[in-house]
């Protein structure tokens, strides 16, 4: 039921990340982005099908981080674009995509995961182990 994602899902996870129409004009940059990422291990990816359906999915972006206190290993992952068409949820698909997409960050050897959550997802999230932060910032830079 679970596939690993290939460059020509990219338009597929550029939908999830991007599902607005608002955003839709995203949609192309995103997915060339997505399609490079994953021949070159920057990106991993999967998604469950019914049928023909793409019916959810998540991915896991690799970033190189640097090492850092307590862990020498440079390489930190971000679980992003988890989706699950509205029809079928609730029934343990994101669970289990975001299990696979932590599987495969072990299996890189990454050691710490990071996520953007929403509330209705903080609790599944919670149940695999994430914890909250109240550390963290952001700043957007003007473009020159």
């Amino acid at each position: 039921m679970i596939r690993p994602v290939t460059p020509a899902d990219a338009d597929h996870i550029a939908l999830h990340r991007y599902p607005d129409e608002t955003d839709a004009e995203e949609r192309p940059v995103y997915a060339a982005w997505v399609a490079g990422a994953l021949e070159d291990g920057r990106y991993v990816g999967y998604v469950v099908e019914h049928g023909t359906d793409v019916i959810a999915g998540a991915g896991l972006t690799v970033l190189e981080w640097g090492p850092s206190r307590g862990d020498p290993q440079p390489w930190r992952g971000r679980i992003v674009n988890v989706w699950t068409h509205p029809d079928w949820r609730r029934h343990g698909h994101a669970r289990r995509l975001v299990t696979a997409c932590l599987d495969a960050a072990r299996d890189r050897g990454i050691t710490r995961v990071h996520l953007g959550t929403s509330d209705m997802a903080r609790g599944l999230y919670a149940a695999l182990g994430f914890q909250s932060s109240s550390t963290e910032m952001w700043l957007v830079l003007p473009a020159d």
